[in-house]
């Protein structure tokens, strides 16, 4: 009896000795390890560890709250650092960094990776962007400058992006794979003077809100795929370069046109039609390129031609232009390059023209000449002229006798061909009483 009581009352005091231990080692959070001294013998710290946690056989009476081993602990996971605070050079630039990140996250393709040097504060790092002082404050930093040409990025539009840079001055994306059309809001953008968006896939009508942009003086949308007609108003506005070749305009060239002041025009590969206003050349003393190809141009060449007289390149090949060659050719003293091949023009190649001494290329094959001089025909040995696919006698590579025959069957008319041996740089050589431009017919 006595013997009874007192395995009881030992149990009982190993029992709260256990629960005592074990609420101070769950409170003193800087032990390794529970120390256990019942019922386990005498051994090391570690041995107790090891029989108690690790050993499935262990016969304590209780489950055991066991810490983690020192290998598992270190390689947990350290904890996730605070999210980096972006600094940025300039209030402006932190303005753009969202617009940029957007326009990132709908950029469908990027091969050469150009997007992943996009990250950061530094905007002005990052690749294709470039920054500078803004003409409104010179001493704060702006991106001015985008260059995208060749990166062949992919995106559905530039919305959103490129009306969202009020700073952007430059904006250069050849040869990518952006689409949609131009948002109206770019025309808010009061620094931007060159816009070049040309070999991309564009389309819709004509970004008319070029027009009210005062500042703009270059102009590149060629080879997309916009539609419709062109605003006239486009010749009137403060541009050197207009390039809109390689789309589907259709539209006749309008007489407005001799009011603009472009250097480079290029027209080619559309859909325009019509004869060529006179007053086009008379507003280009200075044009040094003029680019007419595979349009739907008719009528005749006006003698007005000879005013370019800076002109460099002149190319209206493939149209179906008709008539003589006016005399006037012989004024564009810096004429390179003429092509009128592929059109119905007929007559005499002039002497006059292959006199120029700057002349490399001139191309009036395919059309219906029937003569050429001494002085063109040194042109045809030096290669520069080249007259295949006329009606030439003793020439080789002529069209056949009955394709001349047809041709000439139906006789061609030009309004005002007295006009067209007139030469405007030398009035006296030939009849001085034409006036320089003459009147309308």
């Amino acid at each position: 009896m006595c013997s009874i009581s007192n395995i009881i009352v030992v149990s009982t005091l190993h029992i709260l000795l256990a629960c005592l231990l074990l609420h101070t080692t769950a409170q003193d959070s800087s032990r390794d390890a529970l120390e256990f001294t019942i019922g386990i013998g005498s051994g090391s710290k570690d041995s107790y560890l090891s029989k108690g946690c690790n050993d499935e056989h262990h016969t304590l009476p209780f489950r055991l709250n066991c810490p983690l081993s020192r290998t598992l602990i270190t390689t947990l996971p350290a904890l996730a650092s605070e999210k980096e605070v972006l600094e940025f050079a300039d209030q402006r630039l932190a303005l753009v960094y969202p617009v940029i990140q957007k326009f990132k996250s709908i950029i469908t393709s990027d091969p050469l990776g150009i997007t992943k040097t996009w990250l950061g504060s530094d905007v002005c790092s990052y690749r294709g962007f470039y920054c500078d002082n803004p003409p409104d404050n010179k001493s704060a930093i702006a991106v001015a400058s985008i260059d995208f040409n060749g990166f062949q990025l992919a995106a559905p539009t530039l919305d959103g992006f490129l009306d969202k840079l009020p700073d952007i001055a430059l904006f250069h994306a050849n040869s990518n794979n952006f689409g949609g059309t131009l948002s109206p809001n770019i025309a808010k953008l009061r620094y931007l003077y060159e816009l070049d968006i040309s070999n991309n896939q564009f389309s819709g009508p004509f970004p008319a809100a070029v027009l009210d942009m005062s500042g703009l003086t270059f102009l590149d949308i060629r080879f997309n795929f916009f539609t419709g007609s062109v605003p006239v108003q486009i010749f009137t506005e403060n541009l050197d370069a207009l390039f809109i070749n390689n789309n589907n305009f259709m539209i006749q060239l309008p007489d407005n046109i001799g009011s603009t002041h472009i250097l480079c025009l290029t027209l080619a590969n559309n859909k325009f039609n019509g004869p060529l206003p006179r007053s086009i050349f008379k507003a280009f003393p200075s044009l040094a390129e003029v680019l007419l190809l595979n349009d739907q141009l008719t009528g005749c060449i006006p003698y007005e031609i000879g005013l370019l007289k800076e002109a460099v390149v002149f190319d209206a090949g493939n149209n179906q232009l008709t008539g003589p060659l006016p005399f006037s050719l012989a004024c564009l003293e810096n004429l390179e390059q003429l092509n009128l091949a592929g059109n119905l023009l007929f007559g005499t190649v002039p002497e006059v023209l292959c006199e120029l001494g700057k002349l490399v290329n001139l191309s009036l094959s395919d059309n219906y000449f029937i003569h050429v001089g001494p002085l063109c025909r040194i042109l045809i040995e030096r290669r520069v002229l080249d007259v295949r696919n006329n009606c030439i006698p003793g020439l080789p590579f002529q069209r056949s006798i009955v394709e001349c025959a047809n041709f000439f069957a139906h006789p061609r008319f030009c309004p005002r061909m007295w006009a067209h041996t007139y030469i405007p740089c030398k009035p006296f050589t030939y009849s001085s009483s034409i006036p320089e431009m003459a009147p309308s017919p």
